[in-house]
């Protein structure tokens, strides 16, 4: 009688480890799915910072561009650092 008793114990007993082992198995791959999400979302929230700072940067070069290639500045250039001056009329010459 006792080794029945004691096999019924037995079995509802690995049946319970059983149990457990699955859960804490389920448990682990929940935490693990949390941690890449989490993961993940910290990587998205860099590449938009870092996606702000390139156009901050873009817009800046661009006005930069644009001061640079101003004919008013280009022609300052010409005529202080250069000392360039217009050409008189007796210096151009047209080609045809």
């Amino acid at each position: 009688m006792m080794k029945a008793d004691d096999r019924k114990l037995r079995l509802r007993f690995s049946h319970f480890i059983f149990a457990t082992l699955i859960f804490m198995a389920i448990a682990l791959v929940y935490v693990w799915f949390h941690i890449q999400v989490t993961r993940i979302n910290y990587q998205i929230a860099e590449e938009i910072q870092n996606k702000n700072k390139l156009d901050e940067e873009n817009r800046r070069l661009k006005v930069e561009i644009a001061t640079l290639t101003s004919p008013q500045r280009i022609e300052t250039i010409a005529r202080i650092k250069l000392k360039m001056c217009y050409p008189k009329r007796d210096q151009v010459v047209f080609l045809k």
